[in-house]
Protein backbone atom coordinates (compact mmCIF):
# COMPACT_ATOMS: atom_id res chain seq x y z
CA UNK A 1 0.00 0.00 0.00
CA UNK A 2 2.77 2.37 0.85
CA UNK A 3 4.50 1.55 -2.40
CA UNK A 4 1.31 2.11 -4.33
CA UNK A 5 0.82 5.45 -2.62
CA UNK A 6 4.35 6.64 -3.40
CA UNK A 7 3.86 5.53 -7.02
CA UNK A 8 0.73 7.63 -7.27
CA UNK A 9 2.49 10.62 -5.72
CA UNK A 10 5.38 10.29 -8.21
CA UNK A 11 3.00 9.99 -11.15
CA UNK A 12 1.11 13.05 -9.91
CA UNK A 13 4.35 15.06 -9.58
CA UNK A 14 5.46 14.08 -13.13
CA UNK A 15 2.09 15.08 -14.53
CA UNK A 16 2.15 18.38 -12.65
CA UNK A 17 5.70 19.17 -13.85
CA UNK A 18 4.69 18.40 -17.41
CA UNK A 19 1.62 20.63 -17.21
CA UNK A 20 3.61 23.45 -15.65
CA UNK A 21 6.25 23.23 -18.40
CA UNK A 22 3.60 23.37 -21.15
CA UNK A 23 1.71 26.18 -19.53
CA UNK A 24 3.00 28.99 -21.81
CA UNK A 25 2.89 32.71 -21.19
CA UNK A 26 -0.15 34.56 -19.94
CA UNK A 27 -1.44 37.78 -21.44
CA UNK A 28 -0.61 39.60 -18.22
CA UNK A 29 3.05 38.56 -18.43
CA UNK A 30 3.23 39.74 -22.05
CA UNK A 31 1.72 43.11 -21.07
CA UNK A 32 4.28 43.56 -18.31
CA UNK A 33 7.14 42.88 -20.71
CA UNK A 34 5.70 45.29 -23.30
CA UNK A 35 5.29 47.99 -20.62
CA UNK A 36 8.90 47.58 -19.49
CA UNK A 37 10.15 47.77 -23.09
CA UNK A 38 8.06 50.90 -23.70
CA UNK A 39 9.55 52.58 -20.64
CA UNK A 40 13.08 51.74 -21.78
CA UNK A 41 12.38 53.05 -25.30
CA UNK A 42 10.88 56.24 -23.89
CA UNK A 43 13.93 56.81 -21.71
CA UNK A 44 16.27 56.31 -24.64
CA UNK A 45 14.25 58.71 -26.80
CA UNK A 46 14.15 61.28 -23.99
CA UNK A 47 17.93 61.36 -23.76
CA UNK A 48 18.88 60.67 -27.39
CA UNK A 49 16.57 63.06 -29.25
CA UNK A 50 18.13 66.29 -27.91
CA UNK A 51 21.58 64.97 -28.81
CA UNK A 52 20.38 64.15 -32.32
CA UNK A 53 18.98 67.67 -32.77
CA UNK A 54 22.21 69.21 -31.47
CA UNK A 55 24.20 67.11 -33.94
CA UNK A 56 22.02 68.39 -36.80
CA UNK A 57 22.68 71.99 -35.76
CA UNK A 58 26.42 71.34 -35.51
CA UNK A 59 26.37 69.73 -38.97
CA UNK A 60 24.53 72.73 -40.42
CA UNK A 61 27.03 75.09 -38.81
CA UNK A 62 29.98 73.19 -40.26
CA UNK A 63 28.44 73.01 -43.74
CA UNK A 64 27.64 76.75 -43.63
CA UNK A 65 31.28 77.49 -42.77
CA UNK A 66 32.43 75.44 -45.78
CA UNK A 67 30.01 77.29 -48.08
CA UNK A 68 31.10 80.66 -46.65
CA UNK A 69 34.76 79.85 -47.20
CA UNK A 70 34.06 78.75 -50.79
CA UNK A 71 32.03 81.91 -51.50
CA UNK A 72 34.79 84.12 -50.08
CA UNK A 73 37.34 82.31 -52.20
CA UNK A 74 35.13 82.68 -55.32
CA UNK A 75 34.79 86.45 -54.73
CA UNK A 76 38.56 86.84 -54.26
CA UNK A 77 39.43 84.72 -57.30
CA UNK A 78 36.94 86.39 -59.66
CA UNK A 79 37.37 89.95 -58.30
CA UNK A 80 33.60 90.10 -57.83
CA UNK A 81 31.44 91.95 -55.37
CA UNK A 82 28.38 89.88 -56.27
CA UNK A 83 27.40 86.77 -54.37
CA UNK A 84 27.85 83.38 -56.00
CA UNK A 85 25.12 80.78 -55.91
CA UNK A 86 25.66 77.25 -54.60
CA UNK A 87 25.49 75.93 -58.18
CA UNK A 88 28.21 78.42 -59.25
CA UNK A 89 30.44 77.24 -56.43
CA UNK A 90 29.94 73.62 -57.47
CA UNK A 91 30.47 74.47 -61.15
CA UNK A 92 33.74 76.32 -60.35
CA UNK A 93 34.83 73.31 -58.26
CA UNK A 94 35.00 75.25 -55.02
CA UNK A 95 32.45 72.86 -53.52
CA UNK A 96 32.59 69.13 -54.04
CA UNK A 97 29.75 68.04 -56.36
CA UNK A 98 29.24 64.90 -54.25
CA UNK A 99 28.80 66.96 -51.09
CA UNK A 100 25.30 67.65 -49.88
CA UNK A 101 24.77 71.37 -50.52
CA UNK A 102 21.60 71.63 -48.41
CA UNK A 103 21.25 71.92 -44.67
CA UNK A 104 20.28 68.86 -42.58
CA UNK A 105 16.60 69.81 -42.89
CA UNK A 106 16.71 69.69 -46.70
CA UNK A 107 16.66 73.46 -47.29
CA UNK A 108 19.19 75.29 -49.46
CA UNK A 109 21.69 77.59 -47.78
CA UNK A 110 21.21 81.29 -48.52
CA UNK A 111 24.34 83.31 -49.29
CA UNK A 112 24.36 87.07 -48.83
CA UNK A 113 27.31 89.36 -49.42
CA UNK A 114 28.25 92.81 -48.21
CA UNK A 115 31.28 94.80 -49.32
CA UNK A 116 33.71 92.92 -47.07
CA UNK A 117 31.90 89.88 -45.75
CA UNK A 118 29.95 86.81 -46.80
CA UNK A 119 27.09 85.50 -44.67
CA UNK A 120 25.58 82.03 -45.03
CA UNK A 121 22.15 81.33 -43.55
CA UNK A 122 20.23 78.13 -42.88
CA UNK A 123 16.55 78.43 -42.04
CA UNK A 124 17.01 75.93 -39.22
CA UNK A 125 14.68 73.20 -37.93
CA UNK A 126 11.45 75.16 -38.46
CA UNK A 127 12.40 75.87 -42.12
CA UNK A 128 11.26 79.51 -41.75
CA UNK A 129 13.58 82.41 -42.42
CA UNK A 130 14.04 85.10 -39.82
CA UNK A 131 13.21 83.05 -36.73
CA UNK A 132 15.40 82.57 -33.68
CA UNK A 133 16.45 79.04 -34.68
CA UNK A 134 18.14 80.18 -37.91
CA UNK A 135 21.79 79.28 -38.23
CA UNK A 136 23.90 82.22 -39.38
CA UNK A 137 27.62 82.05 -40.18
CA UNK A 138 29.49 84.03 -39.04
CA UNK A 139 27.64 84.06 -35.76
CA UNK A 140 26.38 87.47 -34.81
CA UNK A 141 25.92 88.55 -38.43
CA UNK A 142 22.50 89.91 -39.29
CA UNK A 143 20.49 87.78 -41.68
CA UNK A 144 19.72 89.82 -44.79
CA UNK A 145 16.10 89.59 -45.86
Amino acid sequence: MKQRQSELVMRYMRTRRRRYGERGVTLFEVLIVVAILAMIAGGVAFFALPQFNKAKKDTAMGAARVVRQAASQWRATNNETDCPSISQLVQDKLLDPGQNTADPWGQAFAISCSDEDVTVISNGPDKKRGTKDDIVVPQGAQAAE
